[in-house]
C-alpha cells in the first residue's frame, strides 16, 4: 500500500459502534476529504449495498460504489476505520470498515489486497491490537 492511496488521515479507531449507514457515511467523507471521490459516492455506496452486501467475513466490510458510477471517482483512495464496538452489517458483525475508491481497474486491485490481508488472523489480530491511528497506519503499510 503507498502512502498516496492511503495517508494517516484516511485511518480512525473509534470506542463505540455504529450504525451501518454511520460507518458508509465516515468511509465516503473520508476519501471525499482526502479528494478522492465527489460527494455523491455515499449515494453510490448505498445503490451497491442494496444490490449485494459489501461483508466480507472476518470482520470486514468494503463499502463502494457501483461501476455505473465510476464517475464519483476522482482518484484511487481507501478509508480504514476500527471500530471497537462493532458495526451491525445486516446482521454480521464487522469492527473493520475499508472505503475503496479505484480509478479505472484499481479497485479490482485494492479489493484482492484488503482480501488477502483479512486471510490471515495473525494480521487481523494485529490490526485490532493497534493502540492509536499512527500505530494501525503503520501495521497497514508493513502489511499490504
Amino acid at each position: 500500500m503507498t502512502r498516496d492511496i492511503l495517508g494517516l488521515g484516511q485511518v480512525r479507531i473509534h470506542a463505540g459502534s455504529v450504525s451501518r449507514i454511520e460507518a458508509m457515511k465516515e468511509a465516503a467523507e473520508i476519501l471525499e476529504a482526502a479528494g478522492a471521490v465527489t460527494a455523491s459516492y455515499f449515494d453510490a455506496m448505498q445503490q451497491r449495498e442494496a444490490t449485494i452486501s459489501t461483508y466480507m467475513g472476518n470482520e470486514l466490510a468494503i463499502p463502494h460504489g457501483l461501476n455505473e458510477t465510476k464517475g464519483t471517482i476522482l482518484d484511487s483512495a481507501l478509508s480504514f476505520v476500527r471500530y471497537d464496538g462493532g458495526v451491525d452489517w445486516d446482521g454480521n458483525p464487522v469492527t473493520f470498515v475499508v472505503g475503496i475508491a479505484g480509478k479505472g481497474g484499481e479497485h479490482i486491485q485494492l479489493l484482492s489486497h484488503i482480501a488477502l490481508l483479512f486471510s490471515d488472523e495473525d494480521d487481523v489480530e494485529k490490526l485490532r491490537a493497534a493502540q492509536s491511528p499512527e500505530e494501525l497506519y503503520e501495521l497497514l503499510l508493513a502489511m499490504y
